[in-house]
């Protein structure tokens, strides 16, 4: 099992940014995916997640009305589409995967797999 994430960098506030995880290694239709992020001194924070089972979608609501999850199975992908993006979004992001529970969370203790994570910087 491995995930890979990109597509982070650097861009002014206001700006955009879309972040993929390409998953290998398992069938990614039967888990949930989701995205986190963390800085450092904090804990990881869930941003999104997305649920295999039904396809609830969940955000936190900071990023609520400016970040989309998206995947396509059949790629094997998942992304994070970040707009509006603000100074406070800068982190460090994670890909995750987990099929054990019925839906997804945004807990970082019920994803089992992790990708190596990608950093945005939003700042002027």
């Amino acid at each position: 099992v491995q995930l890979q994430a990109s597509g982070g960098g650097r861009v002014q506030p206001g700006g955009s940014l879309r972040l993929s995880c390409v998953a290998s290694g398992f069938y990614l239709q039967y888990h949930h995916v989701a995205w986190f992020r963390q800085v450092p001194g904090k804990e990881r924070e869930g941003v999104s997640c997305n649920s295999f089972s039904d396809g609830t979608t969940y955000y936190t609501d900071s990023v609520k009305g400016r970040f989309t999850v998206s995947r396509d199975n059949g790629e094997s992908t998942f992304d994070l589409q970040m707009n509006d993006l603000k100074p406070e979004d800068t982190a460090v992001y994670y890909c995750a995967v987990d099929s054990r529970l019925h839906h997804c969370t945004l807990l970082a203790d019920q994803y089992n797999y992790w990708g190596q994570g990608t950093l945005v910087t939003v700042s002027s």
